[in-house]
């Protein structure tokens, strides 16, 4: 599944990546840079945070559920 992102979120995140370069690392970013290292980012560390989002979302239902059968009335 490939991650696509709208144009205008690419903008603000290549901005931020270049941003984030200038201030943390006294280094200049060129656009070029931004989006390949934001590519970068999507698709081999993308996956793992998805993931997680995945599991994470897994577990709350499953507490979810687990709850539900609380709720249930006790048959004489």
């Amino acid at each position: 599944m490939e991650i696509e992102l709208k144009k205008e979120v690419r903008v603000v995140l290549v901005e931020n990546l270049k941003r984030y370069y200038c201030n943390e690392r006294n280094e200049e970013l060129n656009n070029l840079g931004a989006e390949l290292l934001l590519d970068f980012i999507i698709n081999d560390i993308g996956p793992y945070i998805y993931n997680k989002g995945i599991e994470d979302a897994h577990d709350y239902m499953n507490e979810r559920t687990e709850d539900l059968l609380g709720l249930q009335k006790w048959i004489r």
